[in-house]
């Protein structure tokens, strides 16, 4: 069989799993969630048709699969004999689960005529030969949502490094501010290459010398300044996976600063009369 990579997740209802798919899923994977565990076979044996170029495999077994998820261990264990599969089990301890579902306001799937207690000692009996054979053990007492998926990216990322993009781009005024940009700068002071006659009719790209808007002291000045107001955004991206939008000035032009993992960050900066059509 194929030597895609695989990863069941399983665990505690209310510890995370959800937050945990979406994490893998965002960084590539391709996500199953709520597989009975009958089918955990089928799915693995399809997904190894294809060439080794697709994602990799995570799939999310648990209690909701009802009568069907008895046999979940043995299904896993035949999984494991003719591919290598790694078990990751969710849990918490019954103080935060119980917050958590009285957040929401949602009844534990076991819980039935009990309370939500009762229906995490439940869970916690039927999940324990899961439990014993799961190559990892994460406990997410006192972690948000971000705080979870920083975990899964220094387990799963490659490198252990969460990515940021930053894109930068430019944009006519007159057509409106784009609505996914964080961060936008004024550039409508910069001599702008529209209105140079041997600088009309090209673009930046193809230009033979560089314009005095791109070497002016003003150019560089802005763009060390755009660069300082764009690393908080950067490094709140990596630290919590969520960037609080920065404050944009109203201006045209654009610079988008866009965080690819696990969250979308943009900032913007204009490229008014500097670097587009008047």
């Amino acid at each position: 069989m194929n030597a895609r990579e695989i990863v069941i997740i399983t665990g505690m209802s209310g510890a995370g799993r959800t937050t945990v798919a979406n994490a893998l899923e965002d960084l590539g994977w391709f996500v199953v969630d709520n597989l009975p565990p009958t089918m955990l076979k089928a799915l693995v044996r399809t997904a190894a048709t294809g060439d080794s170029t697709e994602p990799k495999l995570a799939i999310v077994v648990d209690v909701r699969g009802g009568a069907l998820f008895d046999d979940a261990k043995r299904f896993v264990e035949m999984l494991r004999a003719e591919q290598t599969v790694r078990v990751l089990f969710l849990e918490a301890s019954d103080a935060e689960l119980v917050r958590r579902y009285e957040q929401v306001r949602r009844p534990h799937p076991l819980q039935g005529d009990g309370t939500i207690l009762d229906g995490i000692r439940t869970e916690r009996t039927r999940l324990e030969p899961l439990r014993g054979m799961a190559d990892e053990l994460l406990d997410t007492t006192g972690l948000n949502p971000h705080q979870l998926t920083r975990r899964v990216g220094e387990r799963f990322a490659p490198g252990g490094e969460l990515e940021v993009t930053l894109t930068v781009m430019s944009f006519g005024f007159k057509y409106g501010l784009p609505v996914d940009a964080d961060l936008i700068a004024d550039m409508r002071f910069l001599p702008n290459p529209f209105w140079m006659p041997e600088l009309r009719a090209t673009t930046a790209p193809s230009r033979s010398s560089p314009s005095t808007c791109c070497t002016s002291r003003a150019r560089r000045s802005s763009r060390t300044a755009t660069s300082r107001r764009s690393r908080p955004c950067s490094r709140g991206s990596r630290a919590r996976t969520s960037c609080t939008p920065c404050s944009a000035s109203a201006a045209p032009a654009a610079s988008t600063a866009r965080s690819r993992w696990p969250s979308t960050s943009r900032s913007a900066s204009p490229a008014g009369p500097g670097c587009g059509s008047p």
